[in-house]
């Protein structure tokens, strides 16, 4: 059995009436992984924008496994301290991580930020020492477009990011930055210029995907 928890922030939880990449994920692996597999994480819910809580059930696909560790406003700062306790409790296997935007938003610089991944790595290792992660470049929101500063800290994260995963990676404990999803166009990809559309989700799982398969050979070719 193999064991995935997606971990990330508004883009993975998801809101209230959407599938959320997580879904299209798990209809990758269904699709093309040739062994069982759980998606797994202490929450299960999706943000509802109403009540501003993560309080909603109301997946558009309601048999979906929904397992994950993921928060509305959460990012590296937030996950860092938790991962240790969700990898120990739920047996992850694979970590599949998207985060970032909201810590260079709001909270830390892009330094800063890197310190927070480096020990999100260290307490997944604490509770799993063969842990294999994936880890998603930051998506530039619409906010970049108009705050060069922003974005710049965007852009000089995820430079760290790439460092970090060469300097942590493990022969145990395997690290991959996935590629930028392919074509993610803020106007199409999102509906708001933040977090993903239908076509946004199908993105963002076809880059986790793509990654696990040439490295690891986990599922096979996304095929939308």
């Amino acid at each position: 059995m193999l064991r995935f928890m997606p971990v990330g922030d508004s883009q993975t939880i998801g809101s209230a009436g959407e599938h959320t990449w997580r879904y299209r994920m798990w209809q990758h692996l269904r699709a093309t992984h040739g062994g069982p597999f759980e998606l797994v994480g202490p929450r299960e819910t999706l943000y509802d924008q109403q009540a501003g809580a993560p309080v909603s059930y109301a997946y558009a696909d309601p048999e979906f496994p929904r397992a994950h560790l993921a928060g509305w406003g959460e990012g590296w700062l937030h996950m860092a301290p938790l991962i240790e306790g969700a990898v120990r409790e739920h047996r992850a296997d694979v970590l599949l991580v998207a985060l970032g935007l909201i810590d260079l938003g709001f909270y830390t610089n892009a330094e800063q930020t890197a310190e927070n991944v480096a020990a999100f790595v260290e307490g997944a290792r604490a509770a799993n020492r063969r842990i294999r992660m994936v880890l998603l470049p930051v998506i530039p929101n619409v906010r970049a477009t108009a705050d060069a500063p922003f974005a710049a800290e965007v852009a000089r994260f995820n430079e760290l990011l790439g460092k970090a995963v060469a300097d942590l990676d493990a022969p145990g404990s395997p690290l991959l930055l996935a590629s930028p999803p392919a074509g993610y166009d803020l106007h199409t990809d999102t509906y708001d210029g933040t977090h993903p559309s239908a076509s946004g989700e199908r993105k963002i799982a076809g880059a986790f995907a793509e990654a696990m398969w040439q490295a690891w050979g986990v599922g096979g070719p996304y095929r939308p």
